[in-house]
């Protein structure tokens, strides 16, 4: 069982920066994909970005691209959401996940994901 462990939430004004870790607990080549979904208060989960546990492939919503930047090191166990420019409308529960195995959907549905964090919150403040 994979357990991955997010930190690095927190209060910060409009226009501030954020950087989120999620910390996987142990290294397994069946990870192929990891990612972060957020959630704001009254609001359906979405989308935010995700990477190949390779470092091949980056995905973004068009909320976030050209603000905020998924990395990872896999020799670590570890991925980062470099969060930029924020918004009010970031403010949110972000939420890591891993995939295992092949695609069968969609790389943005959080139905893809075979394991999730536990979440940080994300407050900004207007």
């Amino acid at each position: 069982q994979v357990q991955l462990v997010e930190s690095g939430g927190g209060l910060v004004q409009a226009g501030g920066s954020l950087r989120l870790s999620c910390v996987c607990s142990r290294r397994t080549a069946s990870i192929y994909y990891m990612a972060w979904f957020r959630q704001a208060p009254g609001k359906e989960r979405e989308f935010v970005a995700v990477t190949g546990w390779r470092g091949v492939t980056t995905y973004y919503s068009d909320s976030v691209k050209g603000r905020f930047t998924i990395s990872g090191d896999n020799a670590k166990n570890t991925m980062w959401l470099q969060m930029n420019t924020l918004k009010s409308e970031d403010t949110a529960v972000y939420y890591c996940a891993a995939k295992a195995g092949r695609i069968t959907s969609s790389l943005t549905a959080g139905s893809e994901y075979d394991f999730w964090g536990q979440g940080t919150q994300v407050t900004v403040s207007s």
